[in-house]
């Protein structure tokens, strides 16, 4: 009995102790940590522990086409890890939103560098990087590795946020959906042409007094809406250029000098009303150079607010849309509300062109010194 009774033992300790075994070796076989970056940049890591993959692990698996830098590896090394890596990744499903994408993989040594060879082969872990651009709109991430590795942890952390999300996943299995932060995911392109449309317009109504003040001084000089609509075309057109310019890098102005002159080009524009009965062919000139000056500001605006590296053009584009419909509702409402029911009243540059230019240059006097001392 006694014999019966040390064999029982022993053989529950044998399988105790092959159980825990495998169990460590499940858990450290490979781990995932996936960073996501503001803008949309994300890295995934795949660290794999080679002393714990099954025997054979990766006989017969191809190098995925993906993999760049084991071409640049020593070819016996390259021989040596290429099965190994392909196996690992031959599995991975990276989706956003449920649809799979492939990005590239970079395989990291240690040292932390890629493409390192030294003491590479005996490496006990080996990083497999997939980088990429999260697609436009996405708003979920699920991962999972087709090869049974048994159970490892996935790490999720988020640029901008302390804690990290974690969830264990058993072999095959997908991971539950991480949403994405709102900051993270790129916008589709309708919510850039939304949201770019409404940042322009908001810029000049109700934000961009010195923008609303400058269009009016360009309205009071006409009692006719064409010659009003031929300068604001010029304008727009004026600052379309520079603010593409210099978002661009093209041109660069610091906004110490071009807040000053813009604020000077409404005192210009204001005066010029008073000293001047009707509109002249050069006028029209002077307000296309002022608006070069103009977009250089728009530009100052647009680089804080920040444009999605994926939808750059569209956002440009509808920003500026916003901003000249900011500009039309400008001189729309100064027509309805002034224009019409009061332009061909004899008094009418008497009563409200000249006081309104001269209260108008005074503001933009103000605003120059303003800004100048500041």
């Amino acid at each position: 009995m006694k014999r019966r009774g040390a064999a029982a033992l022993g053989a529950i300790l044998l399988v105790a102790a092959t159980a825990s075994r495998l169990d460590a070796h499940e858990l450290g076989t490979i781990r995932v940590v996936a960073r996501f970056q503001k803008g949309g940049r994300y890295e995934i890591d795949a660290i794999v522990d080679r002393q714990h993959l099954p025997p054979g692990f990766g006989a017969g698996a191809r190098i995925d086409p993906r993999l760049e830098p084991i071409g640049n590896l020593d070819p016996a090394l390259a021989a040596r890890l290429g099965p190994l890596i392909g196996a690992a990744i031959d599995g991975v499903r990276i989706a956003f939103d449920g649809r799979i994408v492939r990005p590239p993989v970079s395989l990291v040594l240690p040292g932390g560098g890629l493409r390192q060879e030294s003491a590479a082969a005996d490496a006990p872990e080996i990083t497999l990087r997939f980088s990429g651009e999260v697609p436009a709109g996405a708003r979920t991430l699920t991962w999972s590795n087709a090869v049974s590795l048994g159970t490892y942890m996935l790490t999720i952390r988020t640029e901008g946020e302390e804690a990290a999300a974690r969830q264990w996943i058993e072999g095959p299995a997908e991971s539950a959906p991480f949403q994405l932060s709102a900051g993270i995911a790129p916008m589709s392109r309708s919510e850039v042409v939304r949201t770019y449309l409404g940042l322009g317009f908001t810029h000049i109504l109700p934000k961009g007094t010195d923008h609303i003040l400058f269009v009016l001084g360009i309205f009071l000089l006409s009692i006719h809406l064409r010659p009003i609509l031929l300068q604001v075309t010029a304008f727009t057109v004026a600052h379309t250029i520079t603010l593409a310019l210099t978002i661009y890098g093209v041109v660069s102005l610091s906004t110490r000098i071009v807040e000053p002159l813009i604020a000077l080009s409404i005192v210009y524009v204001a005066v010029e009303n008073v000293l001047t009965p009707k509109l002249t062919p050069w006028r029209v000139a002077l307000v296309f150079g002022f608006g070069l000056l103009h977009g250089m500001g728009f530009a100052g605006v647009l680089s804080q607010l920040g444009l999605p590296r994926s939808e750059f053009l569209p956002a440009l584009l509808c920003f500026n849309a916003g901003v000249e419909l900011g500009q039309l509702t400008v001189i729309a409402a100064a027509f309805l509300l002034i224009g019409l029911p009061f332009r061909n009243e004899p008094w009418y540059r008497r009563r409200i062109v000249v006081p309104g230019s001269l209260l108008i240059a005074a503001i933009g006097l103000y605003w120059f010194v303003q800004r100048i001392v500041g």
